[in-house]
């Protein structure tokens, strides 16, 4: 009776992978606003399936017109959530990796480097036990150029006062994230963006900026709470809170060092 039905193998596979693709996309737009407007569209399309149906002419024709550039117009509604999606996957593969023309003219390590860690471990023990509020972001190969460009340049070598006074209540930077390269900092005051994940109540912007920019880069956020004085380290988007300094310090060497990266946990 369903002898004319073909199922193929690879007709699995597809729609396992479509699938998957399907609940990617749900995962990425969940709590966001974008999800609503994607049931917005998808309530346009089922009364444009219905007035078809019922053969109303007019008012199917204007919604058609509507839906015939709906690909352009998610394309531009969602812009930011697209961006990035291309940056995740861009930046968390091996392929990138292998594709870098670093490779080829350049036989070091990575831009993180072990030396800046004891100034790091102090200086984040200190705004610890000072509740002083502070984010900083360590480049590993992602270079950050358009979130450097938000802040002051500074490119001064990196050091405890220097940073204790960026940190500084009443200094007009303290708001913003410092961006380390290469024992240097690069730039102080810098904008960086918000997750649009769910996270805990608890957690401020700060916490909220240095998720969002780890999830779409390799950098590595520091962040001391000003409420608390908890101090927290963020690499992929992972948060790992209320650090002591033998753990940040032990957490530090690993993210930056040649060797594996410690374990990720949620």
């Amino acid at each position: 009776m369903l002898s004319f039905i073909s199922i193929r193998f690879l007709d699995i596979i597809d729609i396992v992978l479509v699938a998957a693709l399907l609940y990617q996309i749900y995962r990425l737009i969940r709590g966001t606003v974008a999800f609503n407007i994607v049931i917005g569209f998808f309530l346009i399309y089922l009364v444009w399936v219905i007035m078809r149906s019922l053969g109303m002419e007019l008012l199917s024709s204007i919604i058609g017109q509507f839906i015939g550039v709906g690909v352009l117009a998610l394309i531009i509604i969602f812009h930011p959530e697209i961006r990035r999606f291309l940056l995740y996957i861009g930046s968390h593969n091996q392929i990138t990796r292998l594709l870098s023309l670093d490779k080829l003219f350049h036989t070091g390590k990575p831009s993180g480097d072990t030396g800046i860690i004891p100034d790091l471990v102090e200086t984040a023990s200190f705004f610890s036990r000072t509740n002083t509020g502070a984010i900083i972001i360590i480049i590993r190969r992602s270079e950050l150029a358009e979130q450097i460009a938000t802040g002051e340049i500074l490119n001064a070598r990196i050091s405890q006062p220097l940073l204790k006074t960026i940190f500084f209540k009443n200094t007009p930077l303290h708001d913003g994230a410092v961006i380390i390269k290469e024992r240097q900092i690069v730039a102080a005051g810098c904008i960086l963006p918000l997750t649009h994940k769910e996270v805990e109540k608890s957690m401020g912007l700060r916490h909220r900026a240095a998720i969002g920019i780890t999830e779409n880069t390799d950098a590595i956020a520091l962040v001391v709470s000003e409420e608390t004085g908890y101090i927290s380290l963020v690499e992929g988007g992972i948060i790992k809170r209320r650090l002591n300094k033998d753990s940040l310090l032990q957490l530090l060497n690993g993210y930056l060092s040649d060797s594996e990266p410690p374990a990720k946990e949620r």
